[in-house]
């Protein structure tokens, strides 16, 4: 079934050339707004640094979890096992995880849990981004899903686990 919901999406990729372009454009510059989202937060006064740095923190363990799991397992992409339409060049590692879909949804949610709206526009932007992956011919469905829940959890968890040290800490004073 992933298979068939990859080819579903992908055989669309080179009959309309504007989608082509939009597809791409996301696929690859969309981190650049959420860098930028990101920047501008940190910037403003107020609770918006605190955001920003919880993002910051699920970021980076998101991109630990990345890591891990690129050690530990391998799951060749679309393009290397089937035939498969791809835009762009992409490396040969494993489609298990997609770090762009991991990345956004990580920061994504992060901003959710602090900034509704704002959230969940960055949350739209982020589930374009796994639509362009599976577009582009670079992941398959199930590794989008799956990195869009590991993203987001670690951002769950990266925020109770920063509310609960704050609590603690200030039971100790």
């Amino acid at each position: 079934m992933d298979y068939k919901i990859f080819r579903a999406i992908n055989q669309l990729a080179g009959r309309y050339s504007s989608f082509d372009t939009l597809m791409i454009l996301i696929s690859k510059k969309v981190r650049y707004v959420f860098i930028f989202i990101l920047t501008v937060m940190w910037f403003r006064n107020g609770s918006q640094k605190k955001v920003t740095l919880y993002a910051v923190i699920s970021v980076a363990f998101t991109l630990f979890i990345h890591t891990l799991m690129k050690c530990f397992y391998f799951k060749p992409r679309p393009f290397m096992k089937r035939r498969a339409g791809i835009l762009i060049p992409s490396k040969m590692d494993s489609s298990f995880l997609s770090k762009h879909t991991l990345l956004t949804f990580a920061v994504s949610t992060s901003i959710f849990l602090h900034k509704r709206i704002l959230g969940s526009v960055m949350l739209g932007l982020s589930l374009l981004t796994g639509f362009s992956r599976i577009w582009v011919g670079h992941h398959y469905p199930s590794d989008i899903v799956r990195s869009a829940f590991i993203g987001s959890l670690t951002s769950i968890i990266v925020d109770k686990a920063v509310c609960l040290l704050k609590r603690m800490n200030q039971k100790i004073k």
